[in-house]
């Protein structure tokens, strides 16, 4: 695990307040943990705090969201930024998935209240309630369920015209293909299926199932890959129900630490990659980059081109991932700990604080907003103008 310097989590709030003090630690693997403060001396006229630190740290920069510490006698410095807002009465308990609409003005979220909210982007304001939903495209949410079932929302009116039926586990992850003819699901019951979203059908099971293995697939990611990468050529005539599935190759983070790679198109696997213990998460990063997240913490950035060998493996703490997004030239990952990091060209990185060791469920981002979704039962908002 990479050096990590944490700072407590309400450092925005505490540190507000004259007098008020915070602590901060420096991490490093195999050597004792570094702790030490920071201490609010004045408020500046513009509302900014001056600060003091113990000896073993140094504040090179804080404005009223954002702090940048270095602890030199390890080489590290690190950039926190403060949610902008919080929303506490989107749900009353756990919030385990988010989303964010195309223009950006309204939230989706789950809960382990049994519900599923829309809410607006600006005040936490809830527009529509419904159960169990958590992925949407335009003007319908899709969403799945440990019943085995994914089913099609109308936004609008709250209708459900379309239940898809098929998988014999809880369904764990969804992707919509190309414009939303299509979309593909997984499962505990260790298969990818891919869907006619008109006829409400299985066109295929899209991986394939050695020696009747069960293994879950926890999370998929579906891209358009680079040339490079031969994804082969259907055995069959496809459906002329399935939509844009050229060209595509889908990810499939699996709990026996394997990550697959499959043609959508042809169904050939494509590569399989053997971690170091369960995948949670993948995404794209680019058509010939993905990232995917583990249960012990571990990234693993890999080129679908050359897919044995990992371009870097990233270990900024040892807690499970449990969400990876594209964002901008990086990404950001959230993990069990709480911890939330945007990492930006892959060298640059800025750690979100908030949570107070409670898992960080899930990210979305639009522009430049991030949202993210906590055990602790907020949805936090950042602003990435605040640093």
């Amino acid at each position: 695990m990479a050096a990590k310097l944490s700072v407590q989590s309400d450092w925005d709030q505490v540190l507000r307040k004259v007098e008020g003090e915070a602590w901060i630690s420096c991490k490093i693997a195999g050597k004792p943990t570094i702790y030490g403060s920071l201490k609010c001396q004045c408020i500046s006229t513009d509302g900014v705090p001056k600060l003091i630190s113990s000896d073993e740290f140094v504040v090179h920069e804080i404005t009223k969201k954002s702090i940048t510490v270095s602890c030199p006698g390890q080489n590290i410095s690190g950039k926190f930024l403060s949610p902008y807002t919080s929303f506490s009465r989107v749900h009353s308990k756990n919030v385990t998935c988010l989303d964010i609409s195309s223009g950006g003005a309204l939230g989706l979220s789950t809960s382990t209240d049994q519900t599923m909210k829309i809410w607006q982007t600006s005040n936490g304001e809830i527009r529509v309630r419904k159960e169990n939903l958590f992925n949407w495209a335009g003007k319908v949410v899709l969403s799945g369920g440990m019943d085995a079932q994914v089913k099609i929302w109308s936004v609008d009116g709250g209708s459900c015209p379309v239940t898809l039926k098929g998988h014999k586990g809880g369904i764990l992850d969804l992707a919509i293909v190309d414009r939303g003819r299509n979309v593909v699901t997984c499962s505990r019951d260790g298969t990818a299926r891919l869907w006619d979203c008109g006829q409400a059908a299985c066109i295929a099971i899209v991986n394939n199932i050695v020696n009747n293995s069960c293994v879950p697939i926890n999370a998929i990611a579906l891209g358009a890959v680079d040339n490079a990468v031969n994804l082969g050529s259907p055995k069959e005539v496809p459906s002329d129900r399935e939509i844009g599935t050229e060209g595509k190759l889908l990810i499939l983070a699996r709990e026996d630490k394997m990550l697959e790679g499959t043609s959508l198109h042809s169904r050939d696997s494509v590569f399989i990659f053997e971690g170091s213990d369960a995948f949670n998460c993948c995404t794209f990063i680019s058509s010939m980059d993905i990232l995917a997240g583990g249960q012990d913490g571990n990234i693993f950035h890999l080129d679908v081109r050359n897919p044995k060998t990992p371009v870097e493996t990233i270990c900024r703490t040892d807690s499970p991932v449990l969400s990876l997004v594209p964002f901008k030239d990086g990404y950001i990952a959230s993990h069990g700990d709480g911890s939330c990091f945007i990492a930006q060209g892959f060298d640059q990185v800025l750690q979100l604080t908030g949570p107070d060791c409670a898992p960080v469920y899930q990210v979305a981002a639009w522009e430049k907003f991030v949202y993210t979704c906590c055990r602790d039962g907020l949805v936090r908002k950042y602003q990435l103008s605040d640093l």
